[in-house]
């Protein structure tokens, strides 16, 4: 009886460190967005930037993560990388050990990725704590998404695996071009013959 009550007065104090975090793509590669796609993450107050930051670029969709990156809170505090090889403005703030604890309730704040093409995004800290597992179905190592909605553009802004920008888009080859492993994929196919 003593080990359920104390795993409830565990659970309790987790789902008070838990902040929800409604990530906005505002604009990037040359485009605004609008309406905005988004995701909503769960973050514990013990995680970096740098692993919201991570989170944000994988579920985005992002597949080159070798761009830097930057969060600029509304009181101007910028929280990037402070390695003196990346040339961080000074007074910036490291972004891999800087702690989520800083943030309040209600907080917004920017977060960009990829200075050359601009990925940038409104953050917006939920107005209360969350529990991780009620939300996420689980309680994550790191942030994780547990809501999302809206297209999210290819960063390069390719829309198949060769373009180049220049060649014409291929023509639809209507399912024909898919092995018989589902019966719906076989259907296609016999149906194109």
């Amino acid at each position: 009886m003593e080990a359920a009550r104390r795993s409830v007065r565990q659970n309790e104090a987790m789902a008070r460190t838990w902040l929800s975090i409604e990530v906005e793509l505002v604009s990037g590669g040359g485009n605004d967005f609008w309406p905005r796609p988004g995701r909503t993450f769960a973050a514990a107050r013990r995680h970096t930037f740098w692993d919201l930051a991570q989170a944000i670029n994988i579920h985005f969709g992002r597949w080159d993560l070798s761009h830097l990156s930057e969060f600029t809170l509304g009181d101007g505090t910028r929280i990037s990388h402070s390695d003196p090889w990346f040339d961080p403005p000074e007074d910036t703030v490291e972004i891999e050990t800087e702690r989520m604890s800083r943030l309040v309730l209600g907080e917004q704040f920017a977060y960009i990725f990829d200075f050359g093409d601009g990925w940038t995004h409104l953050c917006t800290v939920g107005s209360e704590r969350i529990d991780p597992e009620q939300e996420a179905g689980t309680i994550p190592d790191l942030p994780t998404p547990y809501w999302g909605w809206g297209s999210l553009p290819d960063q390069y802004g390719q829309k198949w695996r060769e373009d180049d920008g220049e060649t014409p888009v291929p023509p639809d080859p209507r399912g024909s071009d898919l092995p018989p492993i589902l019966a719906e994929w076989r259907w296609r196919r016999e149906m194109q013959n």
